[in-house]
């Protein structure tokens, strides 16, 4: 196949995969919580990813304005699934962290997460799904 081709069926792919991500974070937010909506869930899986930080963090990782952020953390807030307190560096900033209640809906996920995983890749081998792995880590690294 030519260099140009292959990276016509990688965007394909890549296409296909970020739909399916959409789809699923979908899911998986009602899962944690029927009013929690994919971008408030995308940014609890960054709280989760990274631990505490500020909104102001949130607002470079997503790419979005503050209004946007803001909305989100106080749905994040009221559904009592994350906190804010005071950064003991700059007072008049707060930090995001998640609730206790917020941890235990994530790892109750997470292992449904992983088992759907399991049983859909369960016919690839090892060191299928170890090379897979090791390319997709390698495909992250050159977009950064």
């Amino acid at each position: 196949m030519a260099e140009d081709e292959t990276l016509r069926a990688l965007e394909q792919e890549m296409g296909v995969l970020v739909r399916r991500i959409r789809r699923v974070i979908a899911e998986r937010a009602r899962m944690l919580h029927p009013d929690l909506s994919p971008v408030a869930y995308s940014m609890l899986m960054a709280l989760n990813d990274s631990g505490p930080r500020r909104a102001s963090d949130l607002v470079e990782i997503f790419s979005i304005d503050k209004g946007a952020v803001s909305r989100q953390v106080q749905a994040l807030l009221e559904l009592g699934l994350i906190d804010r307190s005071p950064d003991p560096e700059d007072r008049r900033a707060m930090i995001l962290a998640i609730t206790e209640d917020g941890n235990r809906r994530l790892a109750n996920l997470a292992m449904i997460r992983r088992h759907e995983v399991s049983a859909r890749l369960d016919n690839w081998s090892e060191e299928d799904l170890s090379a897979f792995v090791l390319a997709l880590a390698r495909y992250n690294s050159a977009l950064e």
